[in-house]
């Protein structure tokens, strides 16, 4: 079941048509003007594109307009979360809302706003998990949002269905109303979300489109290696790709085993279960680095089983970090990642939809189970 985090401000947009410059702390002014909100009728027709997928997803979203009167209009599966008031929103409502959701862990949250909502959203969110925006504010500077409502339900689809679609850093920018209002563009970047992106397939291609595994490797392994955090314990699993990252770093690994990097040192060679649950005693920050196995999918409980229930219960789901080259992915043909662990109920919560690295700063959302 794909979970989908959805907030909306109502009030997002309201400001243009009655040539306000914006929404943000004008909303009454705007209604009073005679503005019509449309933030819920432009959220209504990018949900709409799910209609018939409606049974796979299971949307947690707010009360009233800023999110379940769409829903409830669809006919969707939801939830509605507790604390957040219903009447005049306020930027303190659309935070609020993001730090119960992303609390509540979805695969994907989409926001229906402007850039103030994005800030809004950014603020408490960050780059945690994927974001996606529907287009219903004045200002459309920030790159997190569909170019249309259609287009951000037809990525959601994408998602839904288990299609590759790129993650990558967007900004969140937004301007200053007051002078804009007094015709000056003052920018500023407030920070980054993580944004599917459809299209762009294969981030780089060689040779009429084919995906190169050598070059596409040494950009994994840049990019981990960029990404390595200071005292934290990296537990490398088996398989190629990941030795490729232990030879980028001029480390000695174990092909078929697993080891443990410390600050760029390898603490532990070819350890076991309980070895390593001895390491994450002493080290409790850590990550799992796991490669999928190439035309089957597995992720875990084939050549890993070190890698035990009891160690990804203890490291977190949160701190897998999953490899593949696209090729391998797509080679599965839509069939999605499986983590046979031996532990139904610890199965059932990896399921869902995850991250995949699959170059430098290149990253998938791919169904797993």
């Amino acid at each position: 079941m794909f979970r989908l985090g959805l907030i909306i401000n109502p009030y997002a947009g309201l400001g243009g048509s009655v040539a306000l410059k914006g929404s943000d702390n004008m909303a009454q002014q705007a209604l009073d003007m005679g503005a019509i909100a449309k933030a819920g009728q432009r959220t209504h027709t990018a949900l709409s594109l799910l209609e018939d997928l409606k049974d796979q997803i299971q949307v947690v979203t707010c009360p009233g307009d800023m999110g379940e009167s769409v829903v409830e209009s669809l006919g969707m599966n939801y939830e509605v979360i507790a604390g957040i008031s219903v009447g005049q929103t306020s930027a303190e409502d659309t935070q609020k809302a993001a730090e119960i959701i992303k609390a509540q862990g979805v695969d994907l949250l989409v926001f229906a706003g402007g850039d103030g909502t994005a800030r809004d959203v950014c603020s408490v969110v960050e780059d945690a998990f994927p974001v996606l925006g529907v287009p219903a504010g004045v200002k459309i500077h920030s790159g997190v949002y569909g170019v249309t409502p259609s287009a951000s339900g037809e990525v959601i689809r994408l998602l839904v269905t288990g299609q590759l679609v790129d993650l990558k850093p967007q900004d969140v920018r937004d301007i200053d109303e007051d002078a804009f209002r007094n015709n000056q563009v003052k920018a500023k970047l407030y920070g980054e979300m993580l944004v599917p992106q459809a299209g762009q397939f294969v981030q780089a291609v060689k040779q009429g489109g084919i995906e190169q595994e050598e070059l596409v490797l040494d950009d994994l392994a840049a990019y981990l290696a960029q990404e390595l955090e200071p005292d934290v314990l990296y537990l490398i699993g088996s398989g190629k790709t990941t030795q490729h990252f232990m030879d980028y770093l001029h480390l000695p690994s174990t092909l078929l085993g697993v080891d443990a990097l410390l600050n760029e040192n390898v603490i532990a060679e070819d350890v076991n279960e309980q070895q390593i649950l001895a390491l994450l005693d002493e080290y409790p920050d850590a990550r799992i680095m796991v490669s999928v196995i190439g035309g089957q999918g597995h992720v875990f409980g084939r050549g890993n089983q070190q890698l035990s229930s009891e160690v990804i219960k203890r490291v977190g789901r949160e701190n897998l970090m999953i490899l593949s080259t696209k090729t391998k992915l797509t080679q599965l043909e839509g069939r999605p990642l499986i983590a046979d662990t031996s532990d139904v109920a610890l199965d059932k919560t990896l399921a869902g939809h995850i991250e995949v690295i699959t170059g430098y700063q290149d990253k998938v959302l791919y169904p797993i189970q």
